[in-house]
């Protein structure tokens, strides 16, 4: 029995899989080992009744996840699951390398996640080649639902967003100066109250302050990350997975003929390719 797990901040996706079949598929809060410690990862896992079930036959987990880049930060992970799923073999990840094993399979190309975190890199196949990006939710994720909420909620505290979206905004959320501030600078995970106006955006879209924010974000991410890999791998297709990226791929596609880019495919969740990816590997 196998698990594969894709985690971004705000939610993880789980398949559990035997015999070259899904017995599972479910969701639960995200699991960031950057932001969250060990005590609250396994407190979520404990909650999970098909987990708890399931845990003493699980031989392999196949875990990618945001915060997990780098050896420490994998070596939690690993090390809080074990605890948990005792008779396992736990393999830890970045959230890219799912996301360019979900779409590329084992053939090389740039691989680009715009979801609720942005990011970019090149994968060759096997790996992904490291590179200077993935400053997180307060430096970069240009693009992200958290970029764009942290964007409506500038527009929101400086009155500079049209009447009409604000009117909607307060009739949806129950938010003002205060609890906006309180939110981001005194409360824990704040990229997860930025991202929860993804909806509200998304609902938004065709609204023309909407539009230009959403467009605004995909150029700066575009910008940001896709033009220096294309200069650094001239001529490579670009496949992306992420929210952001499959709801406004038009849009996304658009910006990148625009400055020349090679698309591929765009999926939403690399989860459900993922997981036939290690039954085949199995």
């Amino acid at each position: 029995m196998i698990v594969v797990v894709f985690s971004g901040s705000r939610y993880a996706d789980w398949r559990i899989a035997d015999k070259n079949r899904i017995l599972h598929g479910f969701r639960t809060s995200g699991i960031n080992s950057y932001i969250q410690d060990e005590r609250y990862i396994l407190q979520l896992l404990n909650k999970n009744t098909h987990l708890i079930n399931n845990a003493e036959r699980i031989k392999k987990i196949y875990f990618f996840g945001a915060g997990a880049s780098s050896p420490e930060r994998q070596e939690k992970i690993e090390r809080v699951f074990r605890q948990f799923f005792k008779n396992a073999r736990v393999k830890a990840n970045h959230d890219l390398l799912a996301s360019a094993i979900s779409t590329f399979g084992d053939e090389k190309g740039v691989i680009g996640i715009i979801g609720s975190g942005s990011n970019a890199a090149y994968y060759n196949g096997k790996k992904v080649i490291p590179n200077n990006y993935g400053l997180g939710y307060i430096l970069a994720d240009e693009g992200s639902t958290n970029w764009l909420g942290r964007q409506l909620m500038k527009d929101f505290l400086t009155e500079v967003m049209p009447i009409g979206i604000r009117e909607k905004l307060l009739n949806k959320y129950n938010i003002d100066r205060r609890t906006v501030l309180d939110r981001v600078y005194h409360n824990p995970n704040p990229n997860l109250f930025l991202t929860s106006f993804a909806e509200f955006i998304y609902e938004n879209k065709e609204d023309t302050y909407i539009a230009q924010h959403i467009k605004k974000g995909l150029e700066t991410y575009v910008k940001t990350y896709l033009i220096p890999l294309a200069e650094n791998y001239p001529d490579t297709q670009i496949n992306f997975t992420g929210s952001v990226a499959n709801n406004y791929g038009d849009w996304l596609k658009e910006i990148c003929r625009e400055y020349g880019l090679i698309i591929g495919d765009i999926i939403s969740e690399p989860v459900q390719n993922l997981v036939k990816y290690y039954i085949n590997k199995n």
